[in-house]
Parts: structure tokens; C-alpha cells; sequence
């Protein structure tokens, strides 16, 4: 099946974007931070066609034909995020009267892997090409974080739609989120990204990420900075409430890790990146709260069975764990890891 069994004419434009792993950088893009993203080989396509007054879509993955006047407020499904998109380029002056999708995703949902933000970047690719909009890929990421934010209802930060829009496969993608300067950093030689999935699928916007960002916002005005990323010196939160000075030594201690992170990188050093990754993970799980008992426990099966690092991606609540190992010993890997939970994917 495709676009022209379901809407009876050929598409006009198509575009696709790709999932991400966030190698370091957890819950820092929001407090204008610092993160080490990188796209995986997993992608969203989107075909496309002219509407008016309207956005229709079917999507491969749900089976199903949506449609909804632009008016009409989000409702919890696949197509706020489409809507959104066509919003946010009305918003921004850009004259889309509407729009048909026929949406194709490989990135698996709810596991972390900002399927969201593939679902957003590669629909304003679309419309893009559809409608011969100025835009640049820049500017796609940011109209796609706007839509998720302001329609969807989920306060992301830049970082999903900057990798979805900018990144390099095989690349880390280092960001600046304040200023938005950005590095494809090659990863350490000999060494590939795990991606591990037990489908513990989660709702951001039901479980908690919103609570996670205000308590990083209240501690960011009571230390009487801008964000979080202008403290240096995580001592500087220990004076703070609980729980509020462990989400800022998260936060703060986070932006320090992708930095020396970045570092490692340029080095080729594969042994002190996995460092920060499980330093990263135990403040996920510990100062921040986000992550669950399979993800912790996943993890240290993981360095077990001879990860260099590894830890939850994405904002946690459910979602996958990313190991860094030895290529050469990707198979073994895999294979100890399938024996201790026979449900899990490996990516």
C-alpha cells in the first residue's frame, strides 16, 4: 500500500529523517546545554500532497487513516504531530494551506529513539520540497521542536530535531544548544553503537518529562541564573532543596560529561567515553530519577558482557539502554545479552 492507494493520486514530494541515540547529554538541551546525539540507520519517510483546510495521513505503522481540520486541537495520536508541523509553518509566516501524509517508520516507537522528532523533521522536508519553502535544515529543526512543543504539548528541547535534520550516520552530533554550533564528531575507531530495547515504551507526556523540566527551571531561578548550563561548579547546587539540587547536579554535572565526552571523541579515546556514559546513567538513575529497575539492570548486564559504557537514551521513564563496544565483540555481545532476556532487540 501506499500514498496513491490511499488518497488516489501520486505524492509530490517525499522526504525521510532518522531516529537518534543520545550517546550524552540527558535532559541538558532544555536548560540550553550541551548534548552528543547520533542518528541512527533507522528512518521515518513521509510522502506528501497538496490539501486545503485540512491534514489528512495514514500511517503505515498504525494502520490507520486520520483526518482534521487545521483548526482542530491536538488528540492524543499520530497526526498532532503532522498538524503540528503545518502550524508551525503557518505560524511562521509560511502560506501551507494544508497537506496529505502517507507516513512509513522504521524507528521504533516509545523506546527512546525520538521517533517524534524523525516523524516532524521528515514531514517539513516534505512540505519543503512540496510548497518550495526557504527553509534550511536549521530552520527545519527548530519549526519541528516548535511544533512538538507548542501543539503536542511536550516541552522538548532542540536536540532530537537537530540530529533528525543535521546529523551525520556514523557521527556523533555535538550541540550547542544555546547557540546552536554544532560538530559531526567521528565515533572511536573500532567500536559500534548498541542499541538495546526491551519495548518498555513510555509517554513523555504522561510520565513526568514536564515535572523533570519544571524542577530543573525552579532550581535554575533560584541559583539566579539564565540556565543551568551557566553553573560550572556542581557544588554550587548542593545548598538547594530536595529534590531540586539533585536535578541540577544531574543537569550540571551532565553539561561537564558531554564536554570531556566531545573531547574523548576528537582523541579517538573509545575506554573514557564509555566512562562518562555509565557516570551518566547512575545520575540519570540516581539524581534525576528517570530511569527503572530493567533499565539499571539492563545496563550493568550490558558492561557485563563487555560493553566499553552504556546507559538509558532518551528522557527515560521506560524507552531503551545504548551501549558503546568493540566491534569485534558485537556477536558475543549480542548473544549473552539474548540469553539473560529473551524479549530484548538488539539494534
Amino acid at each position: 500500500m501506499g500514498f496513491q492507494e490511499i488518497f488516489g493520486a501520486l505524492p509530490e514530494a517525499s522526504a525521510k529523517a532518522p531516529g537518534r541515540v543520545n550517546l550524552l547529554g540527558e535532559h541538558t538541551d532544555y536548560q540550553e546545554g550541551f548534548v552528543l546525539p547520533a542518528p541512527l540507520p533507522y528512518s521515518t519517510r513521509v510522502e506528501a500532497g497538496r490539501a486545503e483546510g485540512r491534514v489528512e495521513a495514514y500511517s503505515e505503522n498504525v494502520r490507520e487513516l486520520r483526518a482534521r481540520p487545521l483548526e482542530s486541537p491536538p488528540q492524543g495520536d499520530f497526526l498532532d504531530y503532522l498538524l503540528g508541523v503545518v502550524l508551525a509553518l503557518r505560524e511562521a509566516g509560511h502560506p501551507v494551506p494544508g497537506a496529505r501524509f502517507y507516513v512509513r517508520g522504521e524507528v521504533p516507537m516509545g523506546a527512546g529513539l525520538s521517533s517524534s522528532a524523525a516523524l516532524e523533521v521528515a514531514a517539513l522536508k516534505a512540505l519543503r520540497l512540496l510548497y518550495r519553502l526557504p527553509l534550511s535544515d536549521r530552520e527545519v529543526a527548530v519549526l519541528a521542536q516548535r511544533a512538538e512543543s507548542a501543539y503536542v504539548g511536550v516541552r522538548c528541547g532542540l536536540m532530537d530535531q537537530m540530529v533528525a535534520s543535521l546529523g551525520e550516520l556514523g557521527k556523533a552530533f555535538f550541540l550547542d544548544t544555546r547557540t546552536l554550533t554544532h560538530e559531526n564528531l567521528p565515533l572511536p575507531p573500532k567500536t559500534r553503537v548498541a542499541v538495546l530495547d526491551l519495548g518498555l515504551g513510555r509517554r513523555l507526556a504522561e510520565a513526568g518529562y514536564n515535572q523533570r523540566r519544571q524542577e530543573a527551571e525552579e532550581a535554575a531561578r533560584r541559583l539566579g541564573v539564565r540556565a543551568l548550563r551557566d553553573v560550572a561548579d556542581p557544588s554550587l547546587v548542593e545548598g538547594l532543596p530536595e529534590p531540586l539540587n539533585k536535578r541540577a547536579r544531574h543537569v550540571v554535572s551532565e553539561n561537564l560529561r558531554v564536554l570531556r565526552g566531545a573531547e574523548a571523541l576528537r582523541r579517538g579515546d573509545a575506554r573514557t567515553f564509555g566512562e562518562l556514559m555509565v557516570q551518566s546513567h547512575r545520575s540519570l538513575s540516581q539524581d534525576y530519577e528517570v530511569s527503572l529497575p530493567e533499565l539499571d539492570q539492563l545496563v550493568e548486564e550490558a558492561l557485563g558482557a563487555g560493553a566499553l559504557g552504556a546507559k538509558l537514551t532518551g528522557a527515560g521513564f521506560g524507552g531503551a539502554v545504548v551501549a558503546l563496544l568493540e566491534e569485534g565483540r558485537y556477536e558475543a555481545f549480542r548473544k549473552a545479552l539474548l540469553s539473560r532476556f529473551p524479549g530484548l532487540r538488539v539494534l
